[in-house]
């Protein structure tokens, strides 16, 4: 075989959400910060050549991200990662955090220490700490300390042809998110609604991207609302989530960086303190236990800083190749699998 490249992918899933992990044959990198890596690897042709490979057809699926592992350019990290999906490479996820600690630790690239490894993590978006329960060689569960999050704008409205007006909450939780609460678009959060909710996700995500612009007033390579996340409160009181993806799918874990951004609104409004712990339940029913530590500034904004802590759970190890007479070697996407946007993919 005359493979023209090669990766090897550890599976790992986070409360549901795949997170492939790119232990071994990552190429290098251009840039000095992992925001610098970001930038290049969503602007550069050669870097969205390596994201359509590894995430669309043939080699990828709808489902789940591939994070890229690469090494820590901030001295206090033990790693750094990209993480890349169907529409761009992002900064910062929380179940995606958690299936990189959980893939570091349980493949030995980061020693494992009992009962307790704490593993820093480089991202774009800043330095995350992965606080690791460990017990038997296994990691049982992983407590995220998150970057700074930050409320840009609550209660922002726009005007829809599909549900007349619509508010919602702009927010920062490591990427930028536009928070709704899901009774404005006439759905719950569950099973059997992911199709309509994603539907909605995308049309709301396009309408807001196109009216109002953000840009993280610290770090530039961070702009636009990456996701839609719709909320609600469950009858115990844990919020309900369903974060929205291009070009078609729904988050399976309760989302960490959306999380993150939703906690700032509610310390904004007065409704979290420093020291809560709320309870975040997925779709399909999967739960993250939502912290408030500590309160801070961004660019002379209030901040919180977000503690997001939950199960990551390896299930596969796998290598992904390139043949050289590959017709596709950027991949591809049909919307019969990925969903009506899948057609704006070349």
């Amino acid at each position: 075989m005359r493979w023209k490249r090669t990766l090897q992918l550890l599976d790992v899933h986070a409360e549901g959400e795949i997170g492939k992990v790119a232990i071994g044959g990552v190429p290098k990198i251009p840039g000095d910060t992992i925001a610098e890596q970001l930038h290049w690897m969503n602007n550069d042709p050669k870097g969205q050549e390596l994201r359509r490979m590894l995430v669309l057809e043939p080699r990828g699926a709808p489902i789940g991200s591939v994070n890229l592992l690469l090494p820590a350019k901030n001295p206090k990290a033990d790693a750094g990662f990209i993480i890349l999906q169907p529409d761009q490479a992002h900064a910062s996820s929380g179940s995606n955090s958690i299936c990189v600690t959980t893939a570091l630790l349980e493949s030995g690239i980061v020693e494992m220490q009992e009962p307790e490894t704490v593993v820093m993590l480089d991202t774009a978006a800043g330095l995350v700490r992965a606080t690791a329960t460990c017990r038997d060689g296994r990691c049982e569960r992983v407590k995220l300390t998150m970057v700074p999050s930050f409320v840009h704008e609550l209660d922002v409205g726009i005007d829809t042809a599909q549900w007349g007006r619509i508010t919602f909450d702009l927010s920062y939780g490591g990427i930028f998110y536009a928070l709704v609460d899901v009774g404005q678009v006439g759905l719950t959060i569950e099973k059997g609604n992911a199709r309509a909710l994603v539907e909605a996700g995308m049309i709301l995500k396009e309408q807001i991207n196109r009216t109002i612009p953000v840009v993280h007033p610290e770090i530039p390579a961070i702009s636009g609302v990456a996701y839609v996340m719709f909320r609600d409160v469950d009858p115990d009181g844990a919020v309900r989530t369903c974060t929205t993806m291009w070009p078609g799918r729904v988050d399976r874990s309760p989302c960490g960086t959306g999380n993150s951004a939703n906690l700032a609104t509610l310390y904004a409004r007065g409704k979290v303190k420093v020291g809560d712990i709320l309870k975040s339940r997925s779709i399909i029913g999967s739960e993250f236990e939502v912290g408030l530590d500590s309160v801070t500034e961004v660019a002379g904004r209030t901040a919180v800083i977000p503690t997001i802590s939950g199960r990551g759970f390896t299930f596969g190890l796998h290598q992904v190749a390139l043949d050289p007479f590959d017709p596709f070697p950027e991949g591809f996407a049909l919307t019969d699998v990925w969903g009506p946007s899948a057609g704006s993919i070349g």
